[in-house]
């Protein structure tokens, strides 16, 4: 950092002079306050990784407005300390062999039974709180690994937003925008060419400073599409419509967090299929049998209208129970071929209770294309790692 540099006077004493000089103290106590804020942070981020597969199949989330905070348990965080043994135990000193790193010189004998088994528990227990996290940081910890796979750039991108690119440095500017490396060395060089001696201290004039500026240049991002695809049908049952939901409801956003140039439709069916909004989608309920092939062959209808994938990336994303009409399941795996063909990653998720699968994702399996992702969720924290297998 800068800071100004003493002086002493021909009399012993100090003065303040105008120099400045590049100062290499060490100021971590001085941030000590900041430092244990990180660690704490860092903390609270390691345990909601933990408990990510829990967290985002929260309903107080998936119900909420975005503007709610959440809690977490986790243990209570103590600053390093040495603790004396108060029962004089003799096990101090210097010892008689030679030590290496890691090894462990001794354990705390229990004195009483823990909280398990029959009975009240003598030992003390940990001190647990509950962290309040708010749904921007979940979001923004669940969204670090996720990510539109296959992304290629297309013949016809759209401006997106303008975005500022330091390009230039002039004499003139903000102090906030000094660029402090540009400034030294206009320093520097006009001290040697002044000839003065190498003892000589380092002095910043005005005539010195030089700023970073900026000019702004449109930023162009590729065009991508997601074709939501919900399986509406009697089969559909709480759970299943619950499990779908949360998954679609945590992948809008994070298109919406990480993409600007990202359109997204949403379409639902039973024997047929249609285009609904985006809150019908999430919250309209249907009857009716099942037939997949009606979503994947509107889906096509859709990309050949609206969508050239010449001028798109395409991520058509369906989710189902799998209780597909068994007449449908050779029709639906050839429309899904022609899907794969012309999209960048094709998700397919079913959502079972029972260990087995469904003939759909049986018919579908045959299909060796790696853009075709298959997904089975049979528990609530599983939305997760389909989330990750689907865009990773």
């Amino acid at each position: 950092m800068w800071e100004p540099s003493l002086t002493a006077k021909e009399e012993g004493g100090l003065a303040l002079s105008d120099e400045i000089i590049v100062s290499r103290d060490d100021w971590s106590l001085h941030r000590k306050g900041y430092l244990d804020q990180t660690r704490h942070k860092e903390k609270v981020d390691e345990i909601i990784k933990q408990q990510l597969g829990d967290l985002i199949v929260d309903e107080s989330i998936i119900l909420s407005d975005g503007k709610k905070n959440t809690k977490i348990p986790m243990r209570s965080l103590e600053e390093f300390r040495f603790r004396f043994d108060y029962n004089k135990r003799n096990h101090t000193g210097q010892g008689t062999k030679k030590m290496v790193p890691g090894e462990i010189l001794g354990r705390e004998q229990g004195n009483g039974k823990g909280g398990s088994g029959s009975g009240a528990g003598e030992a003390p227990g940990q001190d647990i709180y509950e962290a309040e996290v708010s749904y921007e940081d979940l979001a923004n910890i669940l969204f670090e690994e996720l990510r539109l796979p296959n992304l290629d750039d297309k013949k016809r991108p759209l401006i997106a937003h303008d975005r500022p690119v330091f390009n230039d440095v002039r004499k003139k500017g903000l102090m906030a925008n000094v660029d402090k490396k540009r400034t030294l060395l206009e320093s520097i060089k006009r001290q040697a060419f002044a000839k003065k001696g190498k003892d000589s201290k380092l002095r910043i004039t005005p005539e010195d400073l030089r700023f970073k500026t900026w000019e702004t240049r449109p930023n162009f991002e590729t065009n991508a599409v997601i074709l939501a695809m919900m399986d509406t049908s009697g089969s559909m049952g709480q759970f299943e419509k619950y499990i779908s939901r949360t998954f679609f409801f945590w992948m809008v956003r994070f298109l919406r967090l990480k993409y600007e140039n990202v359109e997204i439709r949403f379409l639902a069916h039973h024997t047929e299929a249609k285009e609904v909004t985006e809150e019908e989608f999430f919250t309209r309920g249907e009857s009716g049998g099942t037939r997949c092939s009606s979503v994947y062959q509107y889906a096509l209808d859709l990309v050949e209208k609206d969508y050239p994938p010449a001028h798109f990336n395409i991520y058509p994303v369906h989710f189902t129970d799998g209780d597909n009409i068994g007449s449908d399941n050779a029709k639906a795996m050839s429309l899904m071929k022609q899907l794969v063909e012309i999209s960048q990653i094709v998700g397919y998720g079913e959502i079972l209770r029972t260990h087995y699968s469904s003939t759909l994702m049986s018919t579908l399996k045959r299909i060796s294309d790696p853009k075709l992702r298959l997904v089975t969720i049979r528990d609530r924290n599983e939305v997760y790692d389909a989330l990750k297998t689907v865009f990773s």
